[in-house]
């Protein structure tokens, strides 16, 4: 973290002009390299890509699917949404756990779900350092309408290009025949996180969402254009309405995190509950148990952009790159717990 922090340009955030959606647009990356890291990062170890389908950006998208076996017997399925890291790509799905899974019934009637892990795009980040362009997700313009387009005034704002990449490949699978409408749930680490709670939000065709260490996507680290969740018309630019507001939620998190976006997560989940959400946040140490409270050595700033020494760090960055497999089954069950009703 601290040569992500000395790398990090603080004037190419602080120039950001925001607007009713928060921060505009982000900008794609498409020069040679972010290119070829793109290129070479859209491959699906051990399961099937899908694509390329082209976004209103002109950009070419891709999934990895992960189909448990004799998939089209047991159908139909459970889905479930995998959002990747920032500066990884889909194919770190295999390192949760999550694919050997998808063969047991732990998400649905019948045994075995489909895994989903849509790809990110090469774009600029509100994060520090070498984050602040890579592989990952735009959570901060958060135009998620399910209706699509907006026009606001004179302008028309276009739907978040990550949140429609998503919803068209969920869309190609639910064409397959094959998933249970009912049980399509979202997961995600990190940023992806972060995308996966905004996505979980303002889709109402998602059931429940469980993510890993994700940082608040209204409000976080270096982003200047925060916006508080609200159910009604937004009174200003600072707030951002949400579509599906009740959507059952888990978020697991390390009391000592990346950045020290402990506290940001339980400012998130208060602001949530305060819109009539429902949201099970769990801290948990070093060795995966579930505590009471953030560890105040590894920060204490609710935005997550407060001075940390390197000591807590490294520590919050080597725990942070660790997805937590001993709460996998805790996630499916708590999302095997909330289907959408019948």
């Amino acid at each position: 973290m601290a040569p992500m922090l000395a790398g990090f340009n603080v004037s190419s955030i602080s120039d950001t002009k925001c607007g009713p959606f928060g921060d505009p647009p982000a900008q794609v990356d498409r020069g040679w390299y972010a290119g070829f890291i793109t290129a070479r990062n859209s491959g699906c170890l051990g399961g099937t890509r899908i694509g390329p389908w082209t976004d209103a950006n002109g950009d070419p998208r891709y999934a990895c699917v992960y189909d448990p076996p004799r998939a089209a017997e047991r159908s139909p399925l459970p889905l479930l949404i995998f959002l990747h890291p920032s500066e990884t790509s889909a194919w770190s799905v295999v390192v949760t756990g999550l694919v050997g899974l998808t063969d047991q019934g732990v998400l649905g009637k019948n045994p075995g779900f489909i895994l989903l892990a849509p790809q990110g795009r090469y774009t600029a980040h509100r994060y520090p350092g070498y984050d602040s362009n890579a592989l990952g997700w735009d959570n901060w313009y958060r135009q998620l309408s399910p209706a699509g387009s907006l026009v606001e005034g004179n302008v028309t704002y276009q739907e978040n290009a990550d949140a429609a990449s998503i919803d068209h490949f969920v869309n190609e699978e639910i064409a397959t025949g094959r998933v249970d409408r009912n049980r399509i749930y979202v997961t995600g680490w990190s940023n992806g996180a972060a995308m996966a709670l905004l996505y979980a939000l303002n889709r109402p065709w998602i059931a429940a969402a469980a993510v890993y260490s994700a940082p608040d996507p209204f409000s976080a680290l270096f982003d200047t254009c925060t916006q508080l969740p609200v159910t009604i018309a937004p009174i200003g630019d600072g707030q951002a309405e949400v579509f599906n507001p009740r959507v059952p939620l888990m978020h697991v998190h390390n009391d000592c995190d990346i950045g020290g976006i402990c506290p940001n997560g339980t400012r998130f989940a208060a602001r949530i509950r305060a819109i009539g959400g429902n949201i099970e946040d769990v801290i948990i140490d070093s060795s995966g148990n579930r505590v009471s409270s953030c560890d105040n050595a590894c920060g204490t700033d609710e935005m997550a952009n407060g001075q940390i020494g390197k000591l807590a760090s490294y520590r919050g960055l080597a725990r942070h790159m660790q997805w937590p497999k001993k709460w996998n089954n805790q996630i499916l069950t708590f999302l095997k717990a909330h289907p959408l009703p019948p």
